[in-house]
């Protein structure tokens, strides 16, 4: 007899991909029989139509026994599975062939961690072997089992090396499928018969080029049988060809288009595709395999040569300090000025401006009204590789509001004789050139003075240049695409202590005043309590510390008011204060106390100010500079520095960053005729120094090669970068327009621990950008980076490891939690709205982006993550535990032997327990140096739970605060935090009974108990004066460590005495 599990189809499954999809198998387990379907790739609502076939013996009673049908996802970045949901299956109700019906079940969850969703479709019913051959004409080769290794199957096992390949059917998309074969051919499957083994071995001889291919599949869906199965405890070994596809999906804009019959794109065409920007495809290909997606990847440096390819070129020896990054050759003109241009015969004047024409590429200059000796100084730079002639042409022509533009002359460069000029050199001298005719036959009146060489991107003139490849941009943004470095304000810690006041006049002179503090420093509003006294001379000595930033702008405003009622406040008296007149500390010395005359406003049609001397408040005012003002995480602080200067360390080393370019970035926008977009920019921050990369433009592989420079002050710092599309480019090629209401789009961010980087090493990396949206994770490019970290001085950078991590202040007088928050807060709004006054301005979001404003806001995802982070600390303990409890029950006697010895000759030798131990942890370390990380780290998919959260937490992730949702999903999510808090309160409840039973031993709660304990005591306080310590201790070891043979299933009794004592459980509620 067989027992057939029809798997038909899935519905809604749970995406564990990251991007929204899942790749499903089903496995069935049958009386240690396990068999799997094929798997559907992307695709939440798969197709099977598979039949697994189990031996079934009719002679036995299989009511107590069950079908297990588990549904996992194939993980492609990581090889193995991930759960998905599972049904179990009662074998009291099978039925024969032919009275078999489809039925649905609900998936369900391993445990309350778990989330799962959907159902899967099946038709169980056992068949004989006479009914199975009727059913198949093709009879399947039997599959041979070799002698191997028992070897347990776990959820996380990937079976993808043990089971034979199973042919798929064709998918039903519109999308493009784009399958690679690996090796020559496929060798046949013992599942197949005679006629589909020919057509393998006739597939095998096609070349590989042949095989490669874009087609579009048809949703043609065949049924198929399966009859092998596997045990458990068994392992299929065979040679089982790389057959690898790859879903071309679309993320962030819909470009998925429709294709008609097949379609053959060469990958070496794409890739010169990606290489001339986006204009021929509408979203990129990584062109790596899709396991190392989310991983680190080596990336290659080309160094900077001696000489060019040109022949402008030749012979020039070229040296720079750009080492980390690629060199790129651009020809840079600038034009000073001109003199005596001819003015024009109707005007008797000339608005003149430049266009300085190269090619199919022209730049102009802006134009001057009305003058004959205009100075522009203005640079264009053109790209080397796009340089489309060998003869410049700077022409100088007059401006017509009217007509056609007058020609005033020109200038002719020939390349061939371009000097080449790379810093430190000095920068090249300008000359006059006399201007010729448009033909070139003759001089005509007027000079221009120029410069044209020959430089790279290390040049000064780069970040200030007009680059042809931006002509399409215009007005404001010229300057949004321009690389800058931005420095962030100098921020200081201001606390005013509100001391008392005195002679306050209430509005009602019948009743006492009920009287706070109000203090404001800009936007920064804090109230002191009410003072419990009602009195005309209040104490508070209260605290309030505010944000505030060089140079001060803003007046330190104190308002005194009385709470008439809950929403009315009488004004008092008020007085304002300048914050350069307030005075600085830098440690934690106290300052002088002053006494402020407070000015009372007076109540009436019109506000009239009266100054009145009766009431004064008693402060004391200052500037902390002993604080580090804590504008990021310290999570991943980049800076610790003290705010005052004189409280500075040298710095320890030197960090460079070669910011080299993007990869494969997804398009963010879309322009004119559908196609997608990209304008990207990189920022960096680390300590106050913030840089920004020029844009480059509708590019999904932009080159930056921008090379920058930090001081270290401390090694255990964070480097954070982001990639960001640029939306603000005038209206000019953007897309995006340049509305104040327009975003910059965050592509992706990367954070480097410096203390991770091995000094005086370049570590040339290619980083995954991976960014949380409220679909699941998703890829959107990779970022090319190389990074050395210079140290100064080692004998200091040992020096800092024994330092606290932040200046004193923060230890001598810390602030409190809530606090924190508060301020970092209020720093980041001020560090965003000075940086967003910069030109070009580094916008609010981008800053929000860098400094991680939300890291404090609540997520089941984080929850999920940290939970796991300290399970995975636990496991260490864990496996200590199981490893002893295998010593203690002798499951390997040379192991158990050796313990034995060994804590005979510790407890013998005391001396020597403490030297084991720091031995044991030295090697652990030495042996772990081969295991050490090759890169730096990196954002983890995996481990911040985010390949298998749920849709419904990451929309609460994405949630406003306070929420946006309608009640129905507020309730939902209420309760839902409801169930998990109950989890926690068991939990939290079972630890304080512990606690509570031990407590009771000396408490007298049971009279009983505590007599035995009592008795205990002083019979082991007399065994333990009588006997050497040593014996006891060897005693007690021997008994814990004793043969199984001495030992009893049952608790021992003092685990049956400490379960009975009592806990305060009976007296809840």
């Amino acid at each position: 007899m067989k027992l057939v599990v029809e798997v038909i189809d899935a519905h809604d499954l749970m995406p564990k991909d990251g991007a929204g999809s899942a790749s499903p198998f089903v496995e069935v387990d049958f009386q240690n029989q396990l068999s799997r379907t094929k798997t559907i790739p992307r695709n939440l609502n798969p197709i099977w139509n598979q039949k697994l076939l189990f031996d079934f013996d009719k002679t036995r009673n299989h009511h107590h026994h069950c079908i297990e049908v588990s549904v996992y996802h194939e993980r492609r970045p990581v090889p193995g599975r991930s759960f998905l949901g599972r049904v179990r299956i009662s074998c009291s109700n099978l039925v024969r062939q032919g009275d078999e019906v489809y039925q649905n079940f609900q998936l369900e969850n391993k445990s309350f961690l778990t989330f799962v969703k959907g159902e899967i479709g099946l038709k169980i019913y056992t068949s004989s072997e006479s009914d199975q051959l009727k059913s198949q004409p093709f009879s399947s080769q039997p599959l041979p089992v070799p002698s191997t290794p028992k070897l347990s199957i776990s959820d996380d096992t990937n079976l993808n090396n043990s089971l034979p390949t199973i042919p798929q059917p064709p998918i039903a998309d519109d999308s493009i499928t784009l399958i690679e074969i690996k090796g020559k051919g496929a060798p046949p499957s013992p599942q197949t018969h005679t006629n589909q083994t020919e057509t393998d071995h006739s597939t095998s001889k096609t070349p590989i080029q042949e095989q490669t291919s874009v087609i579009e599949q048809s949703g043609e869906v065949r049924s198929e049988t399966t009859t092998h199965h596997i045990h458990k405890h068994q392992v299929l070994q065979q040679s089982v060809p790389t057959v690898r596809t790859r879903m071309h999906q679309s993320s962030g804009p819909t470009l998925r288009r429709r294709t008609e019959g097949s379609i053959q794109v060469p990958m070496q065409q794409q890739q010169q595709q990606h290489q001339h920007g986006a204009s021929s495809q509408p979203h990129p290909s990584y062109g790596e395999d899709e396991n190392n997606d989310f991983e680190v990847k080596e990336a290659s440096l080309q160094q900077w040569p001696n000489a060019g390819g040109r022949g402008w070129m030749s012979g020039e020896r070229m040296a720079s300090t750009l080492d980390l990054v690629e060199q790129m050759f651009y020809l840079y003109v600038r034009v000073v000025k001109a003199k005596d241009l001819s003015p024009s015969s109707i005007t008797a004047s000339c608005d003149p401006y430049v266009e300085v024409k190269l090619g199919n590429y022209k730049g102009r200059t802006r134009h001057f009204e009305r003058k004959t000796n205009p100075e522009w100084n203005q640079v264009f730079a053109f790209s080397k590789d796009r340089i489309q002639s060998s003869i410049l042409e700077v022409l100088v022509k007059d401006k017509d509001m009217v007509g056609r533009d007058e020609h005033l002359g020109k200038v002719v460069f020939d390349l061939n004789e371009v000097p080449t000029r790379v810093p430190p050199d000095s920068p090249l001298a300008p000359q006059w050139y006399r201007m010729e005719d448009r033909r070139g036959e003759g001089k005509v009146r007027g000079e221009i003075m120029a410069a044209v060489w020959m430089g790279t991107q290390a040049d000064e003139a780069f970040t200030e240049a007009w680059h042809a490849d931006a002509a399409s941009v215009y007005g404001d943004g010229v300057f949004n695409i321009r690389s800058k470095v931005y420095v962030s304000p100098k921020l200081w810690y201001l606390r005013v202590n509100v001391i008392e006041a005195q002679d306050i006049v209430p509005n009602d002179r019948s009743r006492l005043p009920e009287v706070s503090v109000k203090v404001q420093v800009g936007n920064q509003v804090l109230r002191s309590g009410i003072c419990p006294n009602r009195t005309a001379n209040p104490i508070w000595n209260q605290d309030l510390v505010f944000v505030a930033a060089e140079p001060f702008e803003e007046h330190l405003v104190i308002t005194v008011e009385d709470q008439v009622h809950q929403s009315k406040d009488d004004v008092l008296g008020s007085m304002s204060l300048p914050l350069t007149a307030i005075e600085k500390r830098l440690d934690h010395r106290p300052v002088h106390s002053r006494w402020f005359n407070l000015e009372r406003f007076g109540v009436g049609g019109e506000q009239r100010r009266e100054v009145k001397f009766s009431s004064r408040i008693h402060l004391r005012v200052c500037l902390e500079g002993g604080y580090h003002v804590l504008d990021e995480s310290t999570l991943y602080i980049s800076d610790q520095r003290p705010t005052a200067k004189q409280l500075w360390k040298p710095p320890v080393g030197i960090l460079e960053v070669g910011i080299l370019g993007g990869q494969g970035l997804l398009p963010m926008k879309m322009k004119e005729g559908g196609r997608g977009s990209t304008d990207a920019y990189c920022v960096a921050k680390y300590g106050q120094k913030w840089v920004r990369t020029r844009t480059v433009l509708d590019s999904f592989n932009p080159k930056w090669n921008e090379q920058y420079t930090w001081e270290v002050y401390d090694p255990c710092t964070v480097i954070t970068l982001g990639v960001f599309d640029n939306t603000h480019l005038g209206g000019g090629g953007g897309g995006g327009g340049g509305g104040g209401a327009a975003r910059d789009a965050r592509i992706g961010k990367v954070r480097i621990r410096l203390s991770t980087l091995e000094t005086h090493r370049v570590y040339t990396h290619s980083y995954p950008l991976l960014v949380l949206h409220p679909s699941g994770v998703k890829k959107m490019g990779e970022l090319q980076l190389a990074v050395r970290f210079t140290t100064i001085s080692l004998a200091h950078m040992i020096y800092i490891y024994g330092h606290p991590l932040l200046p004193k202040m923060h230890y001598l007088h810390p602030f409190t939690v809530s606090q924190v928050e508060s301020l970092r807060y209020q720093a980041m709004n001020i560090v965003a709205a000075r940086l967003g006054r910069a030109e070009p301005p580094l916008r609010k979001e981008v800053v929000e982006y860098m400094l991680d404003v939300d890291s404090h806001m609540w997520s089941m995802r984080r929850s999920k993550a940290n939970f796991f982070r300290m399970m995975s600390l636990l496991s260490g303990l864990i496996s200590m535990n199981r490893w002893f409890d295998d010593v203690c029950n002798w499951r390997n006697p040379t192991t158990s032997v050796l313990v034995h010895v060994l804590f005979l000759i510790l407890i013998w030798y005391p001396e020597l327990m403490l030297p084991t131990l720091c031995l044991y942890a030295a090697v652990i370390g030495l042996w772990n140096y081969r295991l050490r990380p090759r890169h730096p780290q990196h954002m983890d998919a995996k481990l911040s739970w985010a390949e298998a959260v749920h849709p419904d937490e990451l929309d609460e992730e994405f949630d406003t605060f306070p929420t946006s949702k309608e009640s129905d999903v507020v309730r939902m999510r209420y309760d839902r935090l409801r169930s998990v808090a109950g989890r926690i309160q068991t939990v939290v409840g079972d630890v304080a009974t512990q606690g509570e039973r031990v407590e009771s031993l000396l408490r007298w709660r049971d009279p009983r108990a505590t007599s035995l304990f009592i008795v205990f005591c002083l019979c082991a306080a007399a065994v333990l004066y009588a006997a050497p310590i040593r014996v006891v201790v060897v005693a007690a070891g021997l008994y814990v460590l004793r043969h199984p043979k001495f030992r009893s299933k049952m608790p021992s009794a003092a685990s049956n005495f400490f379960r009975r004592l009592t806990a305060r459980t009976d007296s809840l509620l």
